[in-house]
């Protein structure tokens, strides 16, 4: 069992258990023990694992009179991404085998190295000199294609 705290200050208790994946199940119609479709969506879908997060939270949710739509407008950016650790960690300790368990841990942690080196090599492309040379011809083109129909439009009769 994981807690993390929404943007209104609330502390939130993730508890993945059978009565929580049914209830994911039977509200979303999402299998959060289908690992290899769900876990993924999980990691780059901030509005899904929200909806999930929201889920496995509903009885408490419900005590503290919180509708999916208050739970929603605080939730947004490192709430999201406390809520995301929350739900990671505790549907892997979820699984009764350990070796299972092992093997998502591990899958994970190359997602995370994957994604990390995605975001490097992205930012190294946009600080490149040659992508700010790309865009440069890229514009004088577009001013020039301008220009040049601006001129055939004006030399048209009735223009």
């Amino acid at each position: 069992m994981r807690t993390f705290q929404d943007s209104a200050g609330r502390t939130w208790t993730v508890a993945v258990t059978v009565d929580a994946v049914k209830r994911v199940r039977d509200l979303l119609k999402e299998d959060l023990l289908d690992i290899e479709r769900v876990f993924p969506r999980l990691l780059i879908d901030p509005i899904l694992l929200c909806d999930v997060v929201y889920c496995v939270c509903k009885p408490q949710a419900d005590a503290e009179k919180v509708s999916d739509v208050d739970f929603a407008r605080a939730m947004a950016g490192d709430t999201i991404a406390r809520a995301k650790a929350a739900l990671i960690e505790d549907l892997v300790d979820f699984f009764p085998d350990p070796s299972q368990r092992e093997t998502l841990r591990l899958a994970i942690e190359k997602y995370g190295e994957l994604a990390e080196r995605t975001k490097e090599l992205i930012k190294a492309r946009l600080n490149s000199p040659a992508l700010t040379r790309e865009i440069e011809a890229a514009l004088s083109a577009v001013g020039d294609s301008f220009t040049s129909w601006q001129e055939s439009s004006a030399s048209t009769p009735g223009h």
